[in-house]
């Protein structure tokens, strides 16, 4: 596995959870994209770079915190299978939480494609894996 990728995925992480915007697209490719269009809120739809900065900070500032756990790292090929468990604590101190499972896509450094699926099964098949494989 590409530890190069795993620390550009944590970094971006720990970006975000400080809101840092910056720091977390640092290392996004020009045509970046964030795809959510597998999302159920308001953020269903394709992000390029220049509509995710603002999107996220908005989203974020909804809630009196928002962080996100990361829980493994899935190598497949040039992709990067990353469950995680997002929490969101509202302003009346009801708490969210969320597993979806994001498919990065990084080459040569850069983050080019960031893909949201609400099931680990479907990110795992879309990548060309199942459970079983991922196991063996």
């Amino acid at each position: 596995m590409s530890q190069q990728n795993v620390e550009t995925v944590k970094a971006v992480i720990d970006a975000v959870n400080r809101e840092d915007w910056d720091a977390a697209f640092q290392d996004a490719a020009p045509g970046f994209e964030l795809d959510m269009s597998r999302g159920l809120g308001l953020m269903k739809g394709v992000y390029g770079l220049d509509q995710v900065r603002p999107l996220l900070a908005e989203f974020a500032g909804h809630w009196e915190a928002v962080w996100i756990e990361l829980h493994e790292f899935i190598e497949a090929g040039d992709l990067l299978v990353v469950p995680q468990t997002t929490h969101g604590q509202g302003r009346d101190g009801i708490e969210v939480v969320s597993r979806p499972t994001l498919v990065w896509t990084i080459r040569d450094g850069a983050i080019e494609r960031v893909c949201m699926y609400q099931e680990r099964q479907d990110a795992l098949e879309a990548v060309g894996l199942s459970e079983q494989q991922k196991s063996s």
